[in-house]
């Protein structure tokens, strides 16, 4: 059994004794702490939770736990139903609401669940916040109200089509454009809530010709559901086969987003951002932002439209404040999500699709086309296991060390600059390994730089 408990919120296998897996009582304990914070920090105007989730087997049985803890302490639950992460940020929005609750564990297998925790904006609680939450829990310095004060429960299933009249709101998506484009589009939506969506947005789009696979939302996932090119193979095969213009593959709570090109070949999850990025720049200048582990490419394009290009700590919480910090017009992560404040400050493959799709009608090119004409980067993705006698912090300083004569950012785990590449070393929020992101300008260099960094850190273990 795992439990992991960070900024990404609080993430187990479903069962196993009591703080060592997800299981009712650990459920219970950490929304009562949440549902605490939010009484403490957030607005009081409301008392309002929004809680929605993804397709996952064990989704319902956690939602019965959640919704009625929440109740237990005294707020008012607003069930959304299955629905995306991006959904449901606009919904405590929209609602109004004190806080959110999303169930999903993102691109986990289908053992895992998780509670991510939204404040009354809609985006993720910070690191203080969510220090908060784990203190609280771990303490069980929480109070449940008596029998007159509980909450009210309600259900409102609409939020999908809220969500979608939002994207379709967006000055930048052009409906007109997508319709006289005539594309045929295929889809993998992991059998989860994007299968439920994604069509209605294509079809809100104008997209006539829609190919599904795996949108089934019964939390079977077919494959890994992390939208790496090694789990895509079906829909790369079936775009191939069938001369299908563009791919989009989504995780179980849609909030990430990979492109398939017409050939087959991935678009690269890198390059859903920089590709939305280079549409959005050129209609509207201004400033970017992506996490540490993101490609170059974006900051070359930020450069060509005259604006500022800044890094932030990984993490959707970090990537958001450093754009509100700068004031940046759009922003995202390397693994396919894409921030555009224009709609909400959270990462959304709807909000990807739509402008990935306009940019594409309005660029005349195939899916291909397009990735070539930008900087052409190439990121290597690795990792180490980690087991309890290892100590990353004292890895982390003796690499930093080791290379302290090239450019260091230390603000989260280590990057190091190297004139021709870069590789960066950080402990996952979300899993027991340190993740070894290098990129270059081809592929073998990318791999070297890791290869280089991954001895030196294994030196560093045996020598004890």
């Amino acid at each position: 059994m795992s439990l992991i408990k960070s900024i990404s919120g609080i993430r187990g296998t479903i069962g196993g004794k009591v703080r060592e897996g997800l299981n009712p009582v650990d459920i219970v304990r950490f929304t009562a702490a949440f549902a605490t914070i939010v009484r403490q920090n957030f607005n009081n105007k409301s008392n309002k939770i929004v809680v929605g989730r993804d397709a996952r087997i064990s989704g319902e049985m956690v939602n019965h736990l959640v919704s009625g803890t929440l109740m237990g302490m005294g707020f008012d639950v607003v069930n959304i139903g299955l629905a995306t992460t991006p959904t449901t940020e606009l919904a405590v929005i929209m609602e109004k609401a004190a806080g959110g609750v999303i169930l999903t564990a993102s691109h986990n297998p289908r053992q895992w669940n998780a509670l991510k925790l939204l404040n009354d904006s809609g985006e993720f609680l910070n690191a203080s916040e969510g220090e908060k939450v784990l203190q609280i829990a771990e303490n069980e310095n929480f109070m449940f109200t008596e029998v007159d004060n509980l909450g009210k429960y309600y259900e409102k299933f609409a939020y999908d089509d809220k969500h979608i009249e939002n994207v379709l709101s967006l000055q930048l998506v052009d409906v007109e454009s997508i319709k006289e484009a005539n594309f045929s589009v295929a889809i993998d939506c992991v059998n989860s809530v994007g299968g439920i969506i994604i069509p209605k947005l294509l079809d809100s789009l104008g997209v006539k010709h829609i190919e599904k696979l795996f949108c089934q939302p019964n939390g079977q996932f077919p494959h890994n559901p992390e939208p790496l090119p090694e789990n895509l193979t079906d829909i790369s095969n079936f775009i191939k086969n069938n001369k299908i213009d563009v791919g989009f593959v989504v995780d179980p709570d849609v909030d990430r987003l990979a492109i398939v090109c017409e050939n087959g070949e991935m678009f690269g999850e890198e390059y859903t951002l920089v590709s939305v990025a280079d549409y959005v720049l050129s209609h509207t200048v201004g400033n970017t932002v992506s996490n540490l582990s993101s490609t170059r490419a974006l900051s070359d394009i930020t450069a060509h439209y005259g604006g500022n290009y800044a890094a932030a700590a990984v993490g959707e919480v970090n990537v958001v404040s450093k754009m509100k910090e700068i004031n940046a017009i759009i922003g995202g992560e390397g693994n396919g999500g894409v921030i555009y404040p224009a709609s909400h400050y959270g990462r959304d493959a709807l909000v990807g699709i739509a402008l990935f799709l306009t940019h594409l009608a309005k660029s005349k090119k195939t899916v291909s086309q397009l990735k070539n004409s930008y900087p052409q980067y190439f990121i290597s993705k690795n990792k180490i296991e980690l087991t309890p006698e290892i100590d990353v912090d004292n890895i982390l300083f003796q690499i930093k060390e080791k290379y302290k004569s090239f450019e260091i950012n230390d603000i989260d785990g280590v990057k190091i600059d190297f004139p021709d590449g870069w590789v960066h070393l950080r402990k996952s929020n979300t899993e027991p390994i340190i993740r070894i992101y290098s990129e270059a300008q081809s592929v073998a260099k990318a791999d070297a730089f890791a290869l280089q960094i991954i001895e030196e850190i294994q030196k560093i273990i045996f020598s004890k």
